[in-house]
């Protein structure tokens, strides 16, 4: 989704162009669209020399969306028009138009055009977002009430601070944004999320609850959002806490990375259900060694030294290096049991933070697309 093109005179009006392409991204996501990021789309920009904003021509566009191996491209315009005579009612009115780009077909969609008020542009983009829905994922059961519902309009300020917070060069500049545009609108919550998201990988934890708790449903976010906390809680030590926001998460979007945070905080807490939910993490994924370990740990808390032993044996396999694993097979093969106060032995589960739900949606909307009816 690349950022529309500003035909105004402003550049300061730059940023309506990334606004209205986050707003498609998000959207597309939802329906388990895979959608190129924005990081992605900078990097193959400036591999091609094409500077920010440029106007691009059909032919750059179709070289971004290869680069990006993209199977489709949306692209286009808008223009910001002054109202003559206007006594405040408006800030004057923006025109949009935009394609969709089929690359397999080389096929153009129907023009998507929009035209209202300055003051409107969230509702804007979200009718523009609401078109390249139905264009990109005709079969989406998603009804257009539905999805105008679940998209609020958001004050203009808002959402300006915010989008310039998403280009933003620095860490320190994007949290300034981000609180002024959750500050201006407190129930528009992507900078809840992103203030949340930053704070998290300062470790700062417990300033990263206090914004990922805004994120409620029906926000896109609101999994992400739960996943983070549950870490936030985990890192806190509040496993009660971050095993109610893993299993929130784990209800909805059933990741392997999930199961093995959930049975991490469920075993710090001496819960039997830990063994069950690392061995669902293992049986989505046998090649990673850390649900190996994770589910060996487990076992041997449950004094099953012999499956604890097997499972050691097959994270050394995946991570031969893996010294702590290594010494945990030798405790296991001495039939050792756990002895309170062994600083060896003590809090050795592993959690995973990477969180894969746009991968699950895309697989999970290929499995439905691929069974439905020719």
């Amino acid at each position: 989704m690349l950022p529309l093109f500003n035909l105004s005179s402003s550049q300061n009006l730059d940023w309506i162009g990334d606004s209205v392409a986050e707003a498609v991204s998000e959207a597309l996501t939802d329906e388990g669209a895979l959608v190129v990021d924005r990081e992605d789309l900078r990097e193959a920009c400036r591999r091609l020399s094409l500077r920010p904003y440029a106007r691009l021509t059909k032919a750059s566009v179709i070289k971004i969306a290869e680069t990006v191996d993209a199977t489709r491209v949306m692209y286009g315009s808008f223009e910001f028009h002054t109202v003559v005579g206007a006594l405040n009612e408006s800030k004057g009115t923006l025109s949009f138009s935009a394609r969709i780009l089929n690359l397999k077909q080389m096929k153009v969609g129907e023009e998507i055009v929009e035209l209202g008020a300055l003051e409107d542009v969230a509702a804007l983009q979200t009718r523009i977002a609401w078109q390249a829905l139905k264009q990109a994922a005709p079969r989406s059961t998603t009804t257009e009430e539905d999805f105008l519902r679940n998209r609020p309009k958001v004050r203009l300020d808002a959402m300006e601070s915010y989008v310039r917070g998403l280009g933003a060069a620095s860490t320190e500049q994007r949290i300034a944004l981000f609180t002024k545009a959750a500050n201006m609108a407190p129930d528009f919550m992507p900078p809840c999320f992103q203030l949340g998201l930053l704070y998290w990988k300062r470790e700062e934890y417990r300033a990263a609850m206090e914004w990922l708790n805004k994120v409620k449903p029906p926000d896109p976010r609101f999994h992400h959002a739960t996943f983070l906390l549950g870490l936030c809680r985990f890192h806190t030590a509040d496993y009660a806490g971050a095993q109610a926001a893993f299993q929130t998460v784990a209800d909805a979007v059933p990741l392997n990375e999930v199961f093995n945070d959930l049975g991490a905080a469920q075993l710090r807490r001496e819960l039997p259900e830990a063994v069950d939910n690392f061995r669902k993490a293992l049986a989505g994924d046998n090649s990673d060694p850390v649900y190996h370990f994770n589910l060996g740990y487990a076992l041997w808390r449950q004094r099953d030294f012999d499956a604890a032993a097997a499972s050691f044996r097959a994270a050394l396999e995946r991570n031969p290096s893996d010294t702590v694993a290594s010494y945990m097979l030798d405790v296991c093969m001495q039939k050792t049991a756990p002895r309170p106060g062994d600083s060896r032995t003590a809090d050795l589960e592993r959690i995973k933070e990477n969180y894969e739900e746009r991968a699950y949606r895309q697989l999970k909307a290929e499995l439905g697309s691929a069974a439905a009816p020719k």
